[in-house]
């Protein structure tokens, strides 16, 4: 069990970290953190759509609007994702961007008249797509670290163990810590098994550079039913597929030192896939009011990931023993693949909203939505595998949350014209390192409607704050990156009623 612990823990080196050091708890938080999704319509308004219904979004938030369709269509949705963000390390500020292009939505929605009896009067079959995270990241952080090395960290985590644990099948054997005993950064004290000591001191210069890639979708099989124009019933099935990949190159420099540099370069890649299902009522009380419920059930994946990691290190032509049997210049090692297959229950999440329709000008709308993060499971059917303590981190330092949206449209003719915006406060029990990771974004957009075609165009802006720790050590001020991130995203939808 040990070792499967040393193999997890250079696995979360690779990961987001807010909380480095506490194994898969980063990862339960990103893939259940899921942002508004939908149609550029939806997407300008503030994702606020739980109550509203004509549009293909509702298959993925509330399958009940999809009874308020009185024809089929079939939409595509391209878009683009902007990421800035900016490191600060030791008062040093390092900034990166990076951007994409994809395709956000697709759908093609079939609608069916009714013979009216029982009030039966329309249902609606939709097949869609939404991308319901983007992963795609850049930053990096540079600076003089005055307290520790990484070193530091690969001592206090081989301390306590036999030299003899670095070998083929011991508890250290392929892992970041083993790759820095390769490298002769940490060594063994002889008249003390199980302690160990660095022939090289000094603090040094520490960049790193990390590139995240990849994104979250979900297919959406759902059908709504129309009942006498006033209440609206709906259910779908979700089809979830996640990727995501992280490449991170850590560096540290020395002055005056046998050592020169250290280069860790680590590799990580998540596949899964996952399966949902969502309920959804609207009703239409009076014709000014909407009012809409939904839920979708927690996400259930099945993910792989493999990681791997090399280490290369740059000597002053040094004699490492004083003997003249080692002298050290380049040096370097790499992991073999290490191939993690588990299973990870994400949190559901319950809507509620409503709409007011201000005559044929135009509405406003509002959602609530409740999101248990503290609900996150991970578990695996092979035997010797726990993930019990990961788990109970996860019930400790998540809490629920209510996200809020806000959003509203205007008619003139044959154009619309949206704005809203959108709160994800912090799903953190306690603050993080003095740092909120609440995200807020504002929207806006425009359409043009024709019976033949429409199109529709949102742009949002996002900000956010989180933290990354490269390393933690036990001691005062384990290096600390703070990163402040603006996305922007713009989308169309081309609509093709038929």
């Amino acid at each position: 069990m040990k070792k499967l612990g040393i193999v997890l823990m250079g696995i979360v080196l690779a990961l987001p970290s807010q909380l480095t050091g506490q194994s898969f708890t980063e990862t339960a938080l990103m893939f259940s953190r899921v942002k508004p999704a939908g149609s550029a319509r939806m997407m300008g308004m503030g994702g606020a759509q739980t109550s509203l219904g004509g549009d293909y979004s509702s298959a993925f938030s509330n399958p009940a609007g999809l009874g308020m369709f009185n024809r089929s269509e079939f939409t595509v949705s391209p878009g683009f994702y902007g990421s800035n963000t900016t490191g600060k390390f030791f008062n040093n500020t390092t900034s990166d961007s990076k951007t994409n292009l994809h395709i956000p939505g697709f759908s093609l929605v079939f609608q069916t008249e009714k013979d009216g009896r029982l009030g039966f009067l329309s249902g609606t079959f939709a097949i869609t797509y939404n991308r319901i995270n983007n992963f795609n990241e850049n930053f990096s952080y540079a600076g003089n670290n005055p307290s520790s090395s990484i070193i530091d960290y690969f001592i206090e985590d081989a301390t306590g163990y036999s030299s003899t644990q670095f070998n083929t099948n011991g508890d250290l054997y392929n892992s970041v810590t083993w790759l820095g005993y390769q490298n002769f950064l940490l060594e063994e004290d002889g008249g003390y098994p199980g302690e160990y000591y660095s022939v090289v001191g000094g603090f040094p210069h520490q960049s790193e550079s990390v590139q995240y890639r990849g994104n979250q979708g979900q297919w959406n099989l759902s059908y709504g039913a129309n009942l006498s124009d006033k209440i609206f019933l709906g259910a779908g099935i979700g089809l979830t597929a996640l990727r995501f990949s992280s490449k991170k190159t850590f560096r540290e420099r020395f002055e005056n030192e046998p050592l020169s540099t250290i280069l860790l370069e680590e590799e990580l890649n998540i596949r899964g896939s996952g399966i949902n299902a969502t309920l959804g009522l609207i009703g239409r009380p009076v014709d000014i009011i909407q009012v809409g419920i939904s839920y979708t059930t927690p996400t259930l994946y099945s993910v792989t990931d493999v990681y791997s990691a090399f280490m290369a290190t740059n000597w002053n032509n040094f004699d490492y023993f004083g003997d003249g049997s080692e002298i050290l210049n380049d040096v370097s090692e790499q992991t073999s693949e290490i191939i993690s297959e588990y299973s990870l229950k994400t949190p559901g999440r319950l809507n509620v909203g409503a709409a007011i329709f201000i005559g044929k000008q135009g509405f406003v709308s509002a959602d609530l939505e409740l999101v248990n993060y503290s609900g996150a499971r991970y578990s695996s059917g092979l035997s010797g595998i726990s993930f019990e303590s990961d788990n109970a981190t996860i019930g400790e330092v998540y809490q629920t949350t209510t996200n809020i949206r806000l959003g509203g449209e205007f008619r003139l003719d044959k154009f619309r014209f949206r704005a809203g915006g959108s709160y994800m406060p912090d799903p953190f029990r306690a603050t993080q390192n003095n740092s909120s990771q609440a995200i807020t974004s504002i929207s806006g957009g425009v359409g043009y409607r024709t019976p033949k075609f429409y199109v529709d165009f949102a742009l949002i802006f996002a900000n956010s704050a989180n933290t990354y720790r490269p390393y933690r050590v036990n001691m005062p001020n384990s290096p600390l990156v703070n990163i402040d991130k603006q996305t922007s995203f713009g989308m169309f939808t081309l609509g093709f009623p038929f």
